[in-house]
This record gives C-alpha cells, sequence and structure tokens, in this order.
C-alpha cells in the first residue's frame, strides 16, 4: 500500500513539475511574440498559461478540445491549417481531429433552388448568420462522442447549392480536437473546450475578405450586400460577445509563416517538457 502511495506521489511531483517547465517555457515565448510588430497574441487570460501546462500533461489520458471562433472571413480556418501544419507531421493524423463548424448547416438546397436564387431566399428572412442556420444540437454529439473515443461521420456541406450530405467524412477520436467556427464558444458547446480561442480582424479586412469569399460561393451584387449587413448585425448579438470568455484572443492579420514559426515553438517545448 505505501509502495502504490509513493508511486501516486512521485508521478503527481512529476507532473507538477513538468507543468513548471512548460510554463516557463510558454512565458519566455509569449514574452518574445509581445515585441513582434504584429503579434500572434492579442490577449491572453492569467490563468491561461498554467492551465494549458496541466492539460498537456494531462493529454496522454483525456484528449484536449480546442475551440476557434471569430467573425466570418476572420481567418479561423488558415489559422488551424498553419498551425496543424506546423505542429503535426503530414504523415501522423492519429493526433488530431478537425470538426468545422461549417461542415454543420442545414440543407437549404430545395428551398433555395424552389426560390429561385439567394435574393429571393433572404427576402423570406431566412439568414445564414444566426446559429438556427447550423445543427449545433448534431456538433456537440458528435464533439461528446469524439471526447468519449467514438468516431462520428462529419456531415459535407456546399455553399453554391446549400445542400447537406450527411454522410460526409469519418472523423476518428485523437489526442487533439479542433472546433473551429461561428458559434463554437456559445452556451451549450463552450462548455466542451479545454482551450477557448478568438480570432479578431479589424471590421474592413473582414469585409474584403467575405466580399472575395462570397462570389467564389456564387453571391454577388444585392444578394451579398444582403447577406453581408446580416452578417455585420447577427456578429454582433451572436459572436463577438464571446471574445470575453475566450482564453486566448489571436490577430487575424498575422502571417501564415509566423503563425507556423510560433505555434511551432510552443510544441516543441511542451512537447520536450513532457519527454522529459
Amino acid at each position: 500500500m505505501n509502495i502504490e502511495v509513493e508511486e501516486q506521489t512521485s508521478n503527481v511531483n512529476k507532473g507538477f513539475e513538468t507543468a513548471i517547465k512548460i510554463v516557463e517555457s510558454l512565458k519566455k515565448i509569449l514574452a518574445e511574440d509581445k515585441q513582434q510588430k504584429q503579434p500572434l497574441f492579442l490577449k491572453i487570460k492569467d490563468d491561461f498559461v498554467f492551465k494549458m501546462a496541466r492539460k498537456a500533461v494531462e493529454m496522454k489520458k483525456h484528449p484536449l478540445v480546442i475551440g476557434i471562433a471569430g467573425e466570418s472571413a476572420s481567418g479561423k480556418t488558415t489559422f488551424v491549417q498553419h498551425m496543424v501544419n506546423a505542429l503535426i507531421p503530414k504523415d501522423r493524423e492519429d493526433v488530431y481531429t478537425i470538426i468545422p463548424c461549417d461542415n454543420y448547416y442545414h440543407d437549404m438546397a430545395q428551398q433555395l433552388k424552389d426560390l429561385g436564387g439567394y435574393d429571393a431566399l433572404f427576402a423570406t428572412g431566412f439568414s445564414f448568420d444566426t446559429p438556427a442556420a447550423i445543427n449545433l444540437d448534431l456538433m456537440k454529439e458528435h464533439l461528446l462522442k469524439l471526447k468519449a473515443g467514438e468516431s462520428i461521420v462529419c456531415p459535407d456541406y456546399d455553399f453554391v447549392t446549400c445542400a447537406s450530405n450527411p454522410n460526409g467524412e469519418l472523423k476518428k477520436p485523437n489526442k487533439i480536437l479542433l472546433n473551429e467556427g461561428l458559434y463554437v464558444l456559445n452556451d451549450g458547446l463552450k462548455e466542451i473546450m479545454d482551450v477557448k480561442v478568438y480570432v479578431f480582424t479589424p471590421f474592413d479586412v473582414i469585409k474584403d475578405r467575405w466580399y472575395k469569399r462570397a462570389a467564389i460561393r456564387g453571391k454577388s451584387g444585392h444578394a451579398a450586400d444582403v447577406q453581408f449587413a446580416n452578417v455585420n448585425e447577427t456578429a454582433q448579438t451572436y459572436i463577438r460577445p464571446t471574445l470575453e470568455i475566450s482564453d486566448i484572443v489571436i490577430n487575424g492579420l498575422v502571417s501564415a509563416e509566423y503563425i507556423s514559426e510560433i505555434t511551432g515553438k510552443i510544441y516543441r517545448e511542451i512537447k520536450s517538457a513532457v519527454a522529459s
């Protein structure tokens, strides 16, 4: 019995020492980032660094669930892609799973077809930019299953036709679960997240990015103007408030190269501390 207690005490002490090493390394990296003209981290909660260190130590037993939110066209998907590229070797897809909120839009293909286009669809009062447009209950169910070690089939959504295919991509549980999208930090989902990230980008940049992407998705002219006005209004209600409850606020203007550089540093320091 005494041996078991000693082993448990030793493991606790080792875990604490590892967490302290991670905290010291992260603080150094964050201090260097703060000196940059365009730092990646705009805001970090006081307890976040130690919280992250503790989660890193526990990752061997429990997956790390990261929620990345922000306004439409703020750069959420780009941030996730470059972070993953920096942290995870291409041949190690068993380390992370990405769950995009965009995949869970409700199917509106028949309505769009019957009405004859986006102008008529928006005239009905329909909005793509409220939580009601997305099947958040299904996404929550899928996240909880992945967290519990079960695989799920993520739906696939077509932004041109507004069709949702329930038989999309098979997603397997992994050490890191990345959930990115407009509403991943809203009530009902934020409680699942171990780390809450908000991507902040100035309004004029968002507007420019949004219109360019809308054109690719088949929206232009009056239909695009109507939707963007709605995007701005609904962001004020549903998205911008989540900045206040986030653990980290990320700069949406940072270059892909710098995202890869600093996230790579963080990953290597955590990996080294945990392995020692």
